[in-house]
Formats: structure tokens, C-alpha cells, sequence
């Protein structure tokens, strides 16, 4: 049995960003941002923009997976 995925008010995600340090809430703003930029460069002439994508993810997953292993962000993770 699986839920349904509920949303989050807009003022508790808020909250709950604030019990977060900024460099935890910053890389996870960036790995998202960077899992999704590695979902636009599948093409072989975008490779190089790709591994830069990807290791701008693997950076921000250090800071996240240091501060809790179930905050790591992968590219198929991001669905916008």
C-alpha cells in the first residue's frame, strides 16, 4: 500500500527549512538544481556540460550526506 504524496504548506516548508544550517539548505538547492541541468544535457555535444553538472551534484551531495545520508539528491530523483 502506498500513500498519496500530500503537499507541503508553503509556511511549513519554511519551517523546517529554518531548523537547517544555510550550507545544508544551500547544497540542497544546488544538487536539485544540478540533478535537473544534468536531465537537459542527454546529448553527446552536451557531455562536458553534463560532468560539470555532475560534479557540481557530487559536491553538494557531500554537504548533504554529511549532515543526514537521506537528503542525497540523484538525477532521476528530480522530476519538475
Amino acid at each position: 500500500m502506498t500513500l498519496p504524496k500530500v503537499p507541503v504548506p508553503d509556511a511549513v516548508a519554511i519551517l523546517i527549512g529554518r531548523q537547517m544550517p544555510e550550507r545544508v539548505a544551500r547544497a540542497e538547492r544546488e544538487a536539485v538544481n544540478q540533478a535537473y541541468n544534468v536531465g537537459l544535457c542527454r546529448k553527446p555535444e552536451y557531455a562536458e556540460a553534463r560532468e560539470w553538472a555532475l560534479a557540481d551534484l557530487a559536491r553538494a551531495n557531500k554537504v548533504l550526506g554529511a549532515y543526514n545520508p537521506g537528503l542525497l539528491v540523484t538525477p532521476k530523483a528530480v522530476a519538475r
